[in-house]
């Protein structure tokens, strides 16, 4: 797969996955919420498969009497992983087409 390719969809999944956090945090007071959660890196394990980029709600876990799943501290780290793992796809996004551009132009 072209690494273009697979930055974009880095990029498309971090920010599903952001929403996806936003959306549980929200939800943190309704009853019989389940949270939801972006599925990814997963596939990129198995190199016969296509990765693939998945919400997915989680219908395992409860955490409280009136059905709702969303736990704000798991909710805030994945936020903070989601945000650390957005940037440095930026930077190397932005570092891959810097080297494009420099070997186009001759210098």
């Amino acid at each position: 797969m072209e690494i273009y390719n697979l930055m974009k969809m880095g990029l498309d999944a971090t920010h599903l996955r952001s929403n996806a956090i936003a959306e549980n945090i929200a939800n943190i007071n309704t009853p019989g919420y389940k949270r939801k959660y972006v599925s990814f890196e997963d596939t990129l394990k198995n190199k016969l498969e296509i990765p693939s980029i998945k919400l997915k709600i989680d219908k395992e876990s409860v955490v409280r009497e009136d059905g709702n799943n969303v736990d704000i501290e798991h909710e805030k780290v994945n936020q903070a992983a989601t945000t650390l793992e957005y940037n440095a796809l930026v930077s190397l996004t932005n570092i891959k087409i810097a080297m494009t551009k420099s070997i186009i132009s001759g210098r």
